[in-house]
């Protein structure tokens, strides 16, 4: 029995030391122009994490309701301040920044093997967010 925990211990810290953690800079401007998340498309392995960095003032992350997968416990940073979250589940996530989500300031992350779904694809979100996320589904050859 004791053997057995050992052995599940050991797993579990195998499993944790195998994540990355991936750094997502807020910025005013970056390479695909004003208020974005630099890089605004990442791969991740499920247990890998992303750490948002506070790189300009008034920015934040936040996952958007309806572009996670389904059962997905949602996060949100406060502004100014970095976080750092977990991506367990497979499935497509949208991220936001709530202050600029308007502007066009969003994110996608894939975990895993994952489809994407309709909803995923044809969220209704802001005109600008909408142009953005169609923008990086065309340079991550994501169809939609």
């Amino acid at each position: 029995m004791i053997r057995n925990a050992i052995l599940a211990f050991s797993l579990l810290l195998s499993s944790a030391a195998c994540a990355d953690t991936i750094e997502i800079k807020m910025l005013n401007r970056g390479e695909h122009g004003s208020m974005v998340f630099e890089p605004d498309y990442v791969q991740l392995k499920p247990g890998d994490e992303l750490h948002f960095l506070a790189s300009n003032k008034s920015h934040n992350a936040a996952s958007i309701k309806g572009m996670v997968p389904q059962g997905y416990a949602e996060f949100k940073g406060k502004i100014n301040e970095e976080i750092t979250v977990r991506f367990d589940q497979p499935g497509y996530y949208g991220i936001k920044c709530s202050a600029h989500y308007g502007m066009g300031m969003v994110m996608v992350v894939k975990v895993g093997e994952a489809a994407t779904i309709d909803a995923f694809r044809n969220f209704d979100a802001p005109p600008q967010a909408k142009k953005r996320f169609a923008e990086i589904f065309a340079r991550a050859g994501i169809a939609g």
